[in-house]
């Protein structure tokens, strides 16, 4: 059984519902032609801070007791729950820190900075930037991570609601999965709505943590490697006590794409679709667009994060290749 159920969810919705955004759901003309299927895309990363983090970092500070919320709070992130847990400190009136590692883009820190958060940056691995945290957490600061936590994954399910009123009739849903915490708060929203909705959770082929995990049947250890899916790198920890079990027991199966893959999804948003996707924001669309995926009715792509650093996505959109980029960082 999930340890966040539906009604943890239903309540993160009617207590975040006046500081979030209601995104839009729109049919893809052109992922709905090439694959005889009807493609649907949830733009979650028009969501206010730009990803779908702001809603399990609001719902996570509005538990906090009046004493929590007086010690102030740590995050760790690879850029979007930083900004989220930032914005969300900020209209709490709490203090934030947000610790880092050395291999979140710059444009990622800027936006959490620009939220009136404090920047810590920690070592070139997210596990790194834990230990920072870790060490904040023994002076009395609260911790609330990007996605092992219950109220940050019941928050993350109010997308999965969302998404499901917008369109019932839904068949498969294509979300993406790094830490968990928005696969688990998704998948349970969905499969509470409909148990036939198929979850189909999609990574990177450079440093799948989880998918790793879950393979392997318990925690293993990955390598963060450089990806232009940065927001879905690093691991789920040593001692998850909620996603590993809620991802192992709720998703259908895996997709990884190239980071290839990736990229020419980020030129399809934008080309066809009009959208400005980050990497991680795109693979659903890669999995599709690449034909790893095969959808089989009505189906919605996750698009849950727009903040990349727009020369970065220039350099994309017009066709330069993932070993020139690579090059160029």
């Amino acid at each position: 059984m999930p340890v966040v159920g539906i009604a943890e969810i239903e309540t993160a919705k009617a207590q975040i519902g006046h500081a979030i955004r209601q995104t839009p759901l729109v049919k893809s003309a052109s992922l709905s032609d090439q694959t005889g299927s009807e493609i649907h895309l949830k733009l979650e990363h028009h969501q206010t801070t730009g990803s779908f983090k702001l809603r399990g970092a609001t719902n996570a500070v509005a538990n906090l007791s009046d004493e929590q919320k007086q010690a102030g709070v740590v995050g760790v992130s690879t850029g979007n729950h930083g900004r989220g847990l930032a914005r969300a400190c900020r209209e709490a009136g709490v203090r934030c820190i947000v610790c880092m590692s050395e291999l979140v883009p710059q444009n990622k820190i800027d936006g959490i900075r620009s939220e009136g958060a404090e920047i810590l940056i920690s070592g070139k691995s997210q596990d790194e930037a834990e230990l920072a945290a870790a060490k904040l957490v023994d002076e009395g600061i609260v911790m609330i991570p990007p996605f092992d936590h219950p109220h940050v994954i019941a928050g993350q399910g109010t997308l999965g609601l969302e998404a499901y009123e917008q369109l019932p009739e839904m068949q498969t849903a294509l979300i993406p999965l790094s830490g968990g915490g928005l696969m688990s708060g998704v998948a349970t929203a969905l499969k509470a709505k409909n148990p036939d909705i198929r979850i189909v959770g999609i990574t990177m082929e450079r440093g799948p943590a989880m998918y790793e995990c879950i393979k392997a049947g318990q925690y293993v250890e990955v390598e963060e490697l450089p990806t232009l899916a940065d927001s879905l790198g690093g691991g789920i920890g040593p001692n998850n006590q909620y996603t590993f079990g809620m991802v192992r027991e709720l998703v259908d199966e895996y997709c990884l794409v190239s980071e290839t893959e990736i990229a020419e999804a980020i030129r399809h948003a934008y080309w066809q679709e009009r959208q400005i996707l980050e990497g991680s924001g795109s693979v659903a669309i890669a999995a599709t667009l690449s034909g790893k995926f095969k959808p089989d009715g009505k189906t919605v792509l996750f698009c849950c994060g727009g903040n990349i650093d727009m020369k970065l996505h220039h350099r994309i959109i017009s066709g330069e290749n993932v070993d020139m980029i690579e090059e160029k960082k």
